[in-house]
């Protein structure tokens, strides 16, 4: 009998101590990694939500860049480290599709992180070579239809959302074209300025200066809704092809174990910071949507997506390696 009371003593102690922890929480700086270089969508996004974060949450918010692997390092870093809150990933879409193309993941997506919330979905916008006779989405298709294989288009890797996007449009319209790979977006731009390549899914951070000077032609947005800052293209849906989206999403997750308390923490001042007007403007200024959400939608949208992407990119012959 003194036995049992002992341990349920203990047990009542170890309640309240955690209890008195998250209560506590934050009470010394937040690292909130970033599995990428500095410079792009997810990093400027991570340094927006982070300057916020940093008012609400009354500590400061450290962006730290851990890129590498297609995301994986970073990651992996976050999965391994104590789950009390003070260090958090900022994903990208490649945490969803990395479990498709790589057999040997140092971690499981699913199961090692605590979803906390979304960020913001990121659209892709199909453009075109300004020399390009498609004045729209569905000329474009035709052309593709009367040349199958001989249009190329570009990415920045096998799984990316560039890549993945447009296997998805394939499918969807009925066309084939060929894969070219490149370094990055930059490179992927040069290409299809110079015509090396004769399309390309494309993020708006990374095109809309090419767009605006007339560069490239911009023929459809991969979501559902037009974006803000280019109002007059239509959306791949609008242009014949009902119900197309190919966005990707930003997210953030902490170590699992991680308690509940400390993740309902985070979640309200993410969901606070991303109704700030000034966050949102600054969003919306480079194509991203606010989003924001429970973490129970973050892990139904991560399983429901990387199922999708599975499949999408079994259909294409694709297989982990």
């Amino acid at each position: 009998m003194i036995r049992v009371l002992f341990f349920a003593l203990i047990s009542l102690c170890s309640n309240v101590f955690a209890q008195d922890v998250a209560s506590a929480y934050p009470n010394q700086r937040i690292t909130m990694v970033v599995p990428a270089g500095a410079g792009g969508i997810t990093d400027n996004l991570a340094r927006i939500l982070g300057e916020q974060l940093s008012v609400i949450l009354r500590q400061p918010v450290i962006i730290d860049n851990k890129p590498g692997a297609s995301g994986i390092i970073g990651t992996g870093l976050v999965a391994r480290a104590k789950p009390d809150g003070y260090t958090i990933l900022m994903s990208f879409p490649a945490h969803v599709i990395n479990p498709s193309l790589k057999k040997d993941m140092p971690y499981n997506t699913t199961k090692d992180f605590a979803a906390i919330a979304k960020v913001g979905t990121v659209s892709q916008i199909l453009l075109v070579n300004q020399e390009s006779k498609a004045k729209s989405l569905q000329e474009f298709v035709q052309i593709a239809k009367s040349k199958p294989g001989d249009l190329n288009y570009g990415s920045v890797g096998l799984g990316s959302m560039g890549n993945l996007s447009m296997l998805l449009f394939e499918d969807k319209a009925g066309i084939k074209l060929t894969h070219i790979t490149y370094k990055g977006d930059p490179e992927v731009m040069t290409a299809l300025i110079s015509g090396d390549i004769q399309a390309a899914f494309v993020s708006p951070i990374s095109s809309m200066q090419f767009i605006k000077t007339g560069k490239v032609k911009p023929l459809a947005i991969a979501d559902l809704e037009r974006l803000s800052v280019l109002p007059t293209i239509p959306t791949v849906s609008e242009s014949g092809f009902s119900g197309f989206s190919a966005s990707g999403w930003n997210a953030i997750f902490a170590p699992a174990g991680t308690s509940k308390d400390v993740i309902r923490k985070l979640n309200t001042a993410i969901n606070q910071a991303l109704r700030d007007p000034a966050l949102q403007k600054k969003f919306l200024d480079q194509g991203v949507k606010p989003l924001g959400g429970t973490p129970e939608a973050l892990q139904e949208s991560l399983e429901q997506d990387m199922l999708n992407t599975s499949n999408a990119l079994r259909a294409a012959g694709v297989n982990p390696s």
